[in-house]
């Protein structure tokens, strides 16, 4: 298990309305929004857990060399709006879009964390005809990411207010849940996921950081394919959020909320715990944080912003290779939370919050989206 010092960074949290809307409100503060808001490599090995204390640094045999991480100009994609999906809720004050996913039939699905009771919370879209219509809904979930199982034809769905991860059938009905309860005697708060090849789930286990004395409570939980037991395999984490695996399921690239950066950590051959990691890159966003994220085939990391509409795509080496932003134009927009490219092309969709509603935005991405860049 990963032990990680993180310098903290969060902000108030804020509630209000009736119990369930105050949930709601209170997961989409927490997992976007995400309350406002090392150090010389040192690795050693203490009681049979392994204990970091990183920074940006190369840890691994597969580290680029010097052409390959030399700096380049950083290019402008102006993404394009698609369509409009959802209105602020009168009962939440906000609508918020997250985890987009494509089916085999090539519909986008996405959720919309701050959906109230019954409403939209989970919405399927004929790209081709942009109707939009509701795929799963339920009384009390507050929904942050969706992605299709490697094994199966059921969508996984991480239920932030209700600490369980749940998956529904190809029409969204045959609700069954895989996982909920305690972990090492916590309450799991589900942001992101992903799968590896063999269906074993890889959670980030969202915690703010109390700004300026608490200590990071974030974690990364692995849930095993065949037994659904949980396992932390990092602890200490400022509020990871976006969660993907590299192209050779050997590496998980976690976004840390609350400190503005990716860490990379890597996995041992049956992917049951962390050997190394380091911190592979910070995020210089300002007022904005680091949300979902996702990897293309080239290895190249797409990180979604909380905070300011844009996605930062860098290397895997650190690279900063392109900014996509909106169009100018395009106000009341505030967060771009995540990405799936759709697997095989470079078709790229983005969800866009803010005052004005939720948008799907599209782009070309610079290389072919995968399992792994589709959804999570």
């Amino acid at each position: 298990m990963l032990d990680r010092d993180a310098a903290p960074a969060a902000g108030p949290s804020r509630s209000s309305g009736t119990e369930d809307e105050s949930t709601i409100r209170s997961a989409a503060h927490s997992t976007s929004r995400r309350a406002r808001f090392s150090r010389g490599r040192t690795a050693g090995l203490a009681g049979g857990v392994l204990v970091l204390t990183l920074t940006a640094c190369t840890a691994h045999s597969g580290a680029g060399s010097a052409e390959e991480t030399k700096p380049s100009a950083v290019g402008e994609i102006t993404a394009e709006r698609v369509l409009k999906v959802s209105e602020p809720h009168e009962e939440t004050g906000m609508t918020l879009l997250e985890g987009p996913t494509f089916d085999d039939e090539g519909n986008l699905l996405l959720v919309d964390v701050t959906a109230p009771a019954r409403e939209d919370k989970v919405m399927r879209i004929d790209l081709d005809s942009d109707r939009v219509t509701r795929f799963h809904t339920d009384d009390k979930s507050a929904f942050t990411s969706a992605q299709w199982g490697p094994n199966d034809d059921r969508l996984y769905l991480t239920d932030y207010a209700g600490g369980r991860i749940i998956s529904v059938g190809s029409d969204g009905d045959d609700a069954k849940t895989v996982f909920e309860g305690d972990v090492e005697g916590r309450q799991m708060h589900p942001d992101d996921l992903a799968f590896d090849s063999d269906g074993n789930l890889f959670v980030s286990d969202s915690a703010a950081t109390a700004y300026p004395d608490a200590e990071p409570a974030g974690r990364v939980i692995r849930i095993d394919a065949d037994s659904s037991e949980a396992t932390v395999l990092a602890k200490r984490q400022p509020n990871p959020n976006g969660i993907s695996l590299g192209p050779d399921d050997d590496e998980l690239w976690v976004s840390q909320l609350d400190a503005d950066r990716l860490d990379r950590l890597l996995l041992n051959d049956d992917h049951t715990a962390v050997t190394t990691g380091h911190t592979a890159f910070h995020i210089d966003g300002g007022a904005a944080q680091t949300d979902s994220n996702g990897i293309d085939a080239e290895g190249n990391v797409y990180q979604a912003m909380h905070g300011i509409p844009e996605i930062r795509v860098h290397s895997r080496h650190g690279q900063h290779l392109a900014t996509v932003r909106i169009p100018d134009g395009d106000d009341e927009l505030e967060s771009a939370t995540n990405i799936a490219i759709r697997p095989g092309t470079d078709d790229a969709y983005v969800t866009v919050s803010g005052p004005e509603g939720g948008f799907v935005y599209r782009f070309d991405a610079l290389g072919e989206g995968t399992r792994q860049s589709n959804g999570g």
